[in-house]
């Protein structure tokens, strides 16, 4: 099998080439091909200069991630850069592309810079809970000072060409695209000169103005920011090494706490979302999607079309009420020019995006679309009707997808001569904000409409995640259990200020409660009057079921679980309405109790866990990771602990249904009863990620 790394000579020019497609990631083979043709230039006395560039669309994206799992294998990056710098006649690095993680620290290590015009660098290893582990947080203090090398690392910004050029990392930007070319000239030029190295290992860092205070500030910072991860006060303690110790002392030290950030909880987190994210795969080719048209101009509808014209599709908003029309362009203009004003896009791009944008009262709009995204009220019949409706003025081959959040993809088709067409699309509020969008499965749905909801779903920018059909789906029928818990402990005794408190300090971006309040009330009150399924059990809910009932409805209407000022959203306790509970639970008969952190946690996040794997046995979810993904991107569940599945398997699942089983001792097995999956997993000791990758395998086995 051919090296990844392949060496020629120009002349006295020796040209190394990194050819591991498809980002020309650092993996193993690399670095050891690497390091051979490195020794090999150095060595050969012909060679007075080396130039290392790559093969493909970039430089280097990063380290193959993969391999962090596995541990350290020799030669580490590390080793490999530091021989690249010790190197006796100089070494230019030639960049096009982006140079990302390890493929800027390679740079960083190289004696001379050149990159193309187009050419970005960045450290976003804190995104994945780890730092730069190769030089990184020595060498470029060194180069741009302890401040800005901090800023970098700690928010993985990405710094164009120019932007590196100005900060002196870049020596020169190339005037012609095939950089390689004019990095080979420069080459015959240094060796002309007699250059020598330029090892950046050997600046001084220019601490001016730097002392203790700015770097226990910067922790403090780093620790509040990345909340969880632990490799972002570290990435600070290299950087703080990197001004008060020789290199070789703050490298080794930087290595350790790379180490120690790479079998983190958190880091291990990050990184198993880094490959959930990567979205669902499907066999078939979508549909050409051009035109597309939303019903309904609400909220839902309006943040639906301007992510579709923000896309570059054509977008026909349709409403009946030509004011809720009005109403859905005007936000859709207004939310697209505030986007401009905030730099997230150009004018000439957001005036283009306006213009895509048409609306209708008619639904006969419909007829020429490719897509139609329906985002109308939440009721069967409703949706019943709309279908009907396009099933009639819609052309044969248009995908028709409903937003629902809750409702049953197969009784919406079945409104349709055309079932396999149908599919849902559940965005989440706000919809140009919120990147999931649950691609729904129905019985009949068929493989190409699935592919083209996705395909749209990422032109968008979306994460779509592909799930099977029930109440819910994945992420709202979770949810519901996690409400559940919730409803019953404010019976019980606890506050839903501490609730909140307890979940966000967990890690949670909301509390139940606040989110109940910022949703509205009754958006949850009518999807339980449509059940037919609901527990007999007169607590479910019945808390939320009160306020609407009192017009308590949430923010929009200044007062639902908690009390909010004129103008306000941050919550504050509503004292009338722990009245209502606590007269509501002597009602129901419910003891009232003091609860401790602990079992606020345990019992919102493994009524979580229980349904999860419920949705996996009975196949809703393909893998455990596409629960996490949904959990992580829609419901504020914490990055860094890896969504509720990965969570539990860091439990151990064992412990987990130990848990749960004390639960169901305690409270019942109505709601605690344990998922099937659960006990199979736990009494053989797996995990539900090593499962998911069974029938990861087991699928690809029988797509073959």
């Amino acid at each position: 099998m051919a090296s990844p790394v392949y060496l020629r000579k120009d002349g006295n020019v020796a040209v190394i080439t990194l050819d591991n497609p498809p980002i020309n990631a650092l993996a193993h083979a690399v670095r050891i091909g690497l390091l051979d043709v490195i020794e090999s230039a150095d060595g050969d006395p012909d060679v007075g200069a080396i130039v290392i560039h790559a093969a493909g669309r970039m430089f280097v994206g990063g380290a193959d991630i993969k391999e962090f799992d596995a541990g350290p294998a020799a030669p580490l990056l590390n080793d490999v850069l530091l021989r690249i710098e010790a190197c006796s006649k100089p070494v230019i690095a030639a960049v096009h592309g982006t140079a990302l993680g390890g493929g800027f620290e390679l740079v960083l290590a190289t004696h001379y810079r050149i990159a193309s015009a187009g050419a970005s660098f960045g450290l976003p290893e804190v995104k994945l809970g780890l730092l730069p582990g190769a030089g990184g947080t020595q060498r470029l203090p060194r180069l741009i000072g302890p401040q800005l090398a901090l800023e970098l690392m700690l928010t993985g910004e990405i710094l164009t060409a120019q932007k590196a050029l100005d900060l002196g990392i870049l020596d020169r930007i190339s005037g012609s695209p095939d950089v390689s070319v004019v990095a080979l000239e420069w080459a015959r030029q240094l060796v002309e000169a007699h250059a020598q190295p330029r090892r950046t290992r050997d600046r001084n860092v220019d601490a001016t103005g730097i002392d203790n205070a700015f770097f226990d500030t910067q922790r403090e910072q780093a620790t509040r920011r990345h909340k969880g991860v632990e490799s972002a006060p570290s990435i600070v303690r290299c950087v703080e090494a990197a001004v008060a110790q020789p290199f070789e002392a703050a490298l080794g030290f930087s290595r350790q706490l790379f180490e120690q950030a790479r079998t983190s909880v958190s880091s291990r987190a990050l990184r198993h979302l880094f490959f959930a994210e990567r979205g669902t795969r499907v066999a078939r080719d979508p549909r050409a999607v051009a035109n597309v048209a939303v019903l309904g101009a609400g909220t839902m509808g309006a943040g639906i079309a301007m992510s579709l014209a923000t896309a570059g599709y054509a977008v026909t908003l349709i409403d009946t009420k030509p004011e809720a029309v009005s109403a859905g362009l005007k936000r859709v203009r207004d939310t697209i020019n505030v986007s401009a004003a905030k730099g997230r896009l150009t004018q000439s791009a957001a005036s283009e995006a306006v213009a895509r944008v048409a609306a209708s009262t008619d639904f006969e709009a419909t007829s020429s679309a490719d897509l139609v995204i329906e985002a109308v009220f939440e009721s069967k019949s409703v949706k019943h009707e709309v279908f009907e409706q396009l099933d009639k003025l819609c052309k044969p081959g248009a995908v028709l997808a409903s937003n629902t959040s809750t409702l049953s993809i197969d009784r919406i088709a079945s409104a349709t001569a055309r079932p396999a067409d149908v599919v849902g699309m559940h965005f989440f509020s706000p919809a140009n904000i919120m990147r999931l969008v649950e691609i729904v499965r129905g019985a009949q749905s068929s493989e190409t409409a699935i592919a083209t909801a996705l395909a749209v779903a990422k032109r968008m920018g979306k994460l779509g995640i592909v799930v099977g059909n029930c109440f819910g789906f994945v992420g709202n029928r979770m949810f519901y259990g996690y409400g559940r818990e919730n409803q019953l402990m404010l019976l019980e005794g606890a506050g839903a200020l501490r609730i909140d408190s307890v979940l966000k300090k967990f890690g949670m971006a909301m509390g139940p409660n606040a989110v109940g309040d910022l949703a509205g009330l009754d958006v949850g009150y009518r999807v339980r009057r449509e059940r037919t399924d609901l527990p007999p059990d007169p607590r479910y809910y019945r808390v939320a079921d009160l306020l609407v009932e009192a017009g308590l409805l949430g923010q929009k209407t200044g007062s639902g679980m908690f009390r909010y000022g004129e103008g306000a959203r941050e919550p504050m306790e509503n004292p009338e309405v722990e009245a209502m509970i606590a007269a509501e639970a002597r009602r129901l008969g419910v003891t009232r109790r003091e609860f401790t952190d602990g079992e606020i946690v345990e019992r919102c996040i493994l009524a979580l866990v229980n349904e999860g794997a419920r949705i996996l046995g009975e196949g809703i979810a393909a893998t455990a990771a596409d629960i996490d993904a949904i959990w992580c991107n829609g419901y504020g569940f914490p990055r860094f602990r890896g969504g509720p599945m990965f969570y539990a398997d860091t439990l151990g699942l064992a412990q987990v249904l130990t848990s749960v089983r004390r639960l169901a001792a305690e409270h019942g097995g109505l709601y605690w009863s344990p998922a099937p999956l659960l006990v199979e997993l736990a009494e053989r000791g797996d995990t539900f990620a090593k499962w998911s990758g069974e029938r990861e395998l087991q699928a690809a086995s029988g797509h073959r």
